[in-house]
């Protein structure tokens, strides 16, 4: 049975066939870190980790990398707000990060790569680019010459003339044409910044996933993945610098998930209009999240509501009840069979056939789920007629906990759902990630000495404040004061 990926440079369903089998090198784009995850992240998350699974289930050796941008003028300006180094608040969401993902059962990526960890990698991808001629350094800042990449726009299927008519130019640009994009910027007064030949700056955003992905997985990789909201122009400019520096194919197959709406409107932070992960499993099992996922098409979007948690709720009662349902029926009396084999373990070997044809045409989980949900109906029959006659033959409860164990194998491996089962406790956020609760503890606790030492330094009791500074210096934290406020930093 062969694998058929939608690809989105392409427009088709193809084969799919890894640059290198068994391994297979998937680069996923990870969250900004300036405030909690929520819905949209997390179907994204859900929808690769799944994928992952399920590739890792065929026997591919996957490499997964998602990385963290913790760099971005969003996170920037709410230090500003919040009146903490901008690292404070990278390090408070990628911990959070984390409590999240464990409470959705997402994975840990196998590399989870930071930004501010490869200024060197940025730095060069971007010399490399300067030295073919298709970027150039203005004013210390440096533009990717989008009109010297003939291939431009092949992902997005947008061609120049058509981002001609509505391109601009900032007023505090200086590119040469208005369909350039930056890939460094110089830095701004009181904004963090790294030295570069082209002055104290910091990178833009579409050159920080090349030079992540040149590290860990190298020039070519087998699927990019993100959200569709990511094609252009992040996408369509991250192809650019690749492929203009390698001459090389940067990702055989692009997989883009759909958005997550509210109403018809695209759910984000910006419209006010988003739902955080931990709304949702402070109400429902993550599971549930996960299942409501999984009911859409990863390609179509999904227009999320509460009525909908409900009727997915409603939907993973059914499934879990056809599970605990094993423990009621052997308590029934057990009575010898009168009959040779049980049907149902035909239908158990159809229903996982069809389960991964479904996953293995485009990754169709509403279709495999509809195959459990099958089994599901069978097991109910089961145990209505075996209820009423308070008793079971010893084949038919045998088939029953074959079909629940496959139920709960597929769920379990391919869909990381009632993992609870298998752990022997329910997954809850409050006692999920220590460690990454531990450091949003410390972090706080760090801003509050350094917000004591400066009122110790206002009301000019030098001493208290010299001793906060020693004593966070041999815990490992350095200040700076600073015309915009004291920083601080882990050395």
């Amino acid at each position: 049975m062969s694998l058929k990926i939608y690809n989105t440079l392409t427009g088709k369903l193809e084969e799919f066939v890894p640059v290198n089998p068994p391994h297979v090198l998937i680069y996923t784009c990870g969250v900004t870190v300036y405030d909690d995850s929520h819905v949209g992240h997390g179907r994204s998350l859900i929808v690769f980790d799944v994928f992952r699974r399920f590739l890792e289930h065929l026997g591919y050796r996957v490499k997964f990398i998602r990385n963290f941008t913790d760099v971005d003028d969003k996170i920037i300006n709410r230090a500003k707000e919040e009146c903490v180094d901008f690292m404070t608040i990278a390090n408070r969401y990628i911990a959070s990060y984390y409590i999240d993902m464990e409470a959705i059962g997402v994975k840990p990526a196998d590399v989870e790569p930071r930004v501010t960890e490869h200024m060197e990698e940025i730095i060069e991808v971007i010399k490399k680019l300067i030295e073919k001629g298709i970027a150039y350094e203005s004013g210390g800042d440096v533009y990717f010459s989008v009109r010297s990449f003939s291939d431009y726009g092949k992902l997005s299927k947008r061609s120049v003339e058509e981002l001609e008519a509505g391109a601009r130019v900032e007023p505090s640009e200086k590119k040469r044409d208005p369909l350039d994009f930056a890939l460094w910027k110089s830095s701004k007064e009181g904004e963090p910044s790294w030295d570069s030949p082209w002055g104290k700056g910091r990178p833009g955003w579409h050159t920080e996933c090349v030079a992540m992905i040149f590290k860990h997985l190298g020039q070519t990789i087998d699927i990019h993945g993100g959200g569709l909201d990511l094609v252009f122009p992040h996408h369509e400019n991250e192809i650019a610098q690749a492929e203009a520096i390698t001459g090389k194919p940067f990702a055989r197959y692009w997989m883009h998930n759909g958005l997550v709406t509210v109403g018809g409107q695209k759910m984000s932070k910006s419209l006010g209009n988003y739902v955080t992960l931990r709304e949702i499993y402070s109400k429902y099992n993550p599971d549930v999240l996960r299942l409501l996922v999984l009911f859409t098409h990863y390609r179509s979007p999904l227009d999320f509501s509460w009525e909908k948690m409900e009727e997915t709720q409603r939907a993973y009662n059914r499934i879990k009840s056809a599970i605990d349902d094993l423990n009621i029926l052997k308590g029934l009396k057990i009575k010898e069979s009168t009959a040779g084999s049980h049907p149902l373990y035909d239908k158990v070997k159809r229903a996982e056939e069809k389960f991964f044809e479904a996953l293995s045409e485009d990754f169709n989980t509403p279709e495999a789920l509809a195959h459990i949900f099958g089994l599901v109906s069978e097991l109910g029959q089961i145990k209505q007629r075996n209820i009423k006659e308070g008793s079971i033959e010893k084949t038919e409860l045998e088939a029953y906990e074959f079909a629940v164990n496959s139920i709960l194998n597929n769920m379990r491996g391919i869909f990381g759902m009632f993992e609870e089962e298998r752990e022997g406790c329910k997954r809850s956020p409050i006692s999920l990630g220590v460690e990454a609760e531990k450091s949003v503890l410390e972090d706080k606790l760090i801003e509050i000495l350094v917000e004591a030492r400066n009122v110790a330094r206002k009301e000019k009791v030098y001493s208290v404040a010299d001793y906060i500074r020693d004593k966070l210096h041999e815990m490992g934290i350095i200040l700076e004061d600073t015309p915009t406020g004291t920083k601080w930093k882990r050395e």
